[in-house]
């Protein structure tokens, strides 16, 4: 049996995907679960309830932590510690692994290459959340009470990622006929995680035992993508001539002053006004594999 605790967004679809090819059983968790396949079974739970915690992971050999949280520090700050503390608690009392599906915000602002190395160095409230708790769980890993590992990605794209920023500024807008608009500056690089190379390596490592212990990153290609050449490929996926707009900071600031997610996501702008640059090496030695070219996901991802 493995477990999928905040199971039915993105990441949880992916990853269910996947996982059939370990021959096991699979259990979607959440508050309003769905089967992704027929066979799975399907366990409503609040992942801040210990006790519904507990009886959710009862059973399973590996859980995958992939739970998201409505946008905003405040809610961060006070749920992610209670879901991180209930899914240690209960993951130690059944004697599951665990695999946490993380971003990069602990890392801060990195001039140069993130990596699996990358010391933790948070320049904004939800970075902190996302320290705090990443600590919270290697520490345990460290002193031997669960079995447990982190994998992070870039930011997302790629078909059904709704929530991603390129679905709001880029693919939503193509669809409608609009011109397609970046945050930011377009000419700086910045990495991004195709949705389905991310639910392979959270499979693959899951079962892979020696990966337990270890922080990594997910499959994402080695491209040097900027916003420009984003919204280039998209265009051409789309058979739109190329355009774009820019939205610059001013302007975001201005619009989160009634829009409570663009007023949440001005703290993270520092993440397109420089290169953001992630590296993925390590989990591409280590399992063979190879992440999907960005005209192949964008493609896919338009199509979707």
């Amino acid at each position: 049996m493995q477990t999928i605790l905040g199971a039915n967004g993105v990441i949880g679809r992916e990853l269910s995907r996947h996982l059939p090819s370990y021959n096991t059983r699979i259990r979607q968790v959440s508050r309003s679960p769905k089967p992704v396949h027929p066979t799975d079974e399907v366990v409503a739970a609040d992942l801040l309830d210990p006790q519904a915690t507990a009886a959710a992971v009862a059973g399973a050999d590996v859980c995958y932590l992939v739970a998201g949280l409505k946008y905003d520090y405040r809610v961060w700050q006070d749920q992610w510690p209670k879901i991180m503390r209930n899914t240690i608690d209960a993951c130690k009392r059944h004697g599951s692994a665990l695999v946490f599906f993380d971003n990069v915000y602990a890392y801060g602002r990195v001039n140069g290459v993130m990596t699996e190395e990358t010391p933790y160095n948070p320049c904004s409230r939800k970075g902190e959340v996302r320290a705090k708790i990443a600590t919270m769980l290697m520490d345990e890993v460290a002193k031997g009470d669960v079995r447990g590992m982190i994998v992070r990605a870039a930011d997302f794209y790629g078909p059904g990622a709704t929530l991603s920023l390129t679905y709001a500024t880029v693919t939503s807008r193509l669809q409608a006929g609009k011109t397609p608009q970046w945050i930011g500056n377009p000419d700086a690089v910045h990495t991004f995680t195709y949705t389905p190379d991310a639910g392979r390596t959270l499979a693959r490592l899951g079962n892979t035992p020696s990966a337990y212990g270890q922080v990594w990153h997910a499959l994402t290609s080695h491209e040097p993508i900027t916003g420009r050449e984003y919204v280039r490929l998209a265009c051409e996926a789309a058979g739109r001539p190329y355009a774009m707009s820019r939205v610059p900071r001013i302007v975001v600031s201005l619009m989160g002053l009634v829009v409570p997610e663009l007023r949440e996501s001005v703290e993270m702008l520092y993440q397109f006004e420089t290169d953001y640059r992630f590296d993925s090496t390590k989990v591409e030695r280590a399992l063979t594999i190879t992440p999907t070219p960005y005209a192949e996901g964008i493609g896919a991802t338009l199509k979707a």
